[in-house]
């Protein structure tokens, strides 16, 4: 799978994570069939490379931080974009953080199974 079919894989999970609730890069890169690519995938939302409409501000860190502040117009955009949906956002002596046991997407495998037909259906 070359970077471009990544990035469509990355785009169809992100635009996948429910309202309120919040999903780490390694989960989204798992989702897409390529677990050691979380990197990739805060590339690729960093740079906007998965297209208009993706929900960025859902994702986060392994451990829930917001580590994505750069690619917002504002420092504290994604935090306010997280509150505005429900989602509580506390403050750490290491930054902002998502409790991602109790707002995280934990999608089903039956999400996952969707995903695998999906890409495969479109030839991604």
């Amino acid at each position: 799978m070359g970077t471009f079919d990544f990035y469509r894989r990355a785009a169809i999970v992100c635009r996948a994570i429910p309202w309120g609730r919040a999903a780490s890069y390694g989960q989204i890169a798992l989702l897409c069939g390529k677990p050691d690519n979380s990197r990739q995938v805060g590339y690729a939302l960093n740079r906007g490379r998965l297209g208009v409409g993706i929900p960025a501000h859902r994702v986060v860190n392994a451990k829930g931080y917001l580590t994505g502040a750069a690619a917002f117009a504002a420092g504290d955009l994604q935090k306010r974009l997280l509150e505005a949906e429900g989602v509580e956002v506390e403050e750490t002596e290491r930054g902002f953080r998502v409790n991602l046991k109790k707002y995280g997407w934990h999608n089903t495998m039956e999400e996952a199974i969707h995903f695998r037909e999906l890409f495969e259906r479109q030839g991604i």
